[in-house]
């Protein structure tokens, strides 16, 4: 047997060392970056459509326990007695004389703020509204306000 074959041969340093280049890594950086520039808008877009179909959501459910109120009482909450008259008796105006809890709880809007009521409302008999995300009435797009009349 030669002694030379027992000896393994050694790879060069550098080919051990491998690893990504500064090209790549900022090819990759771009990519992800594109990537997030379509993706972001769409999914902030998609956040305020749901917080508007929440909304509408909560207006019709309100909207439906003050039918119910009506129906026991022959007449809608004053604007002084406002939504909380479906959650407990009104103590103050025109007393009902056939109440019962209507819902549980008054939900705040999906910005946080109560729903506002109107007695007598503008677009119907009474109305219940949000004000969208900017908390004041009119707006367009994700400001726009959400009502019992839509």
């Amino acid at each position: 047997m030669h002694p030379m074959s027992s000896i393994t041969t050694v790879r060069p340093l550098a080919a051990l060392r491998r690893g990504f280049t500064l090209i790549e890594l900022m090819v990759v950086l771009v990519i992800i970056g594109v990537l997030a520039a379509l993706i972001v808008p769409n999914v902030l877009e998609r956040a305020d459509d749901a917080r508007t179909m929440a909304a509408r959501t909560d207006v019709n459910n309100l909207m439906q326990a003050l039918k119910l109120y009506r129906l026991d009482n022959q007449r809608y909450p004053s604007a002084e007695q406002g939504l909380a008259a479906l959650v407990t008796k009104p103590t103050s105006g025109p007393i009902p004389s056939n109440w019962k809890p209507y819902i549980d709880k008054l939900p705040n809007d999906p910005w946080n703020r109560p729903y506002q009521y109107l007695n007598p409302g503008i677009q119907g008999e009474v109305d219940v509204l949000s004000f969208g995300a900017d908390g004041q009435a009119g707006g367009e797009g994700k400001d726009a306000d959400v009502g019992s009349w839509q």
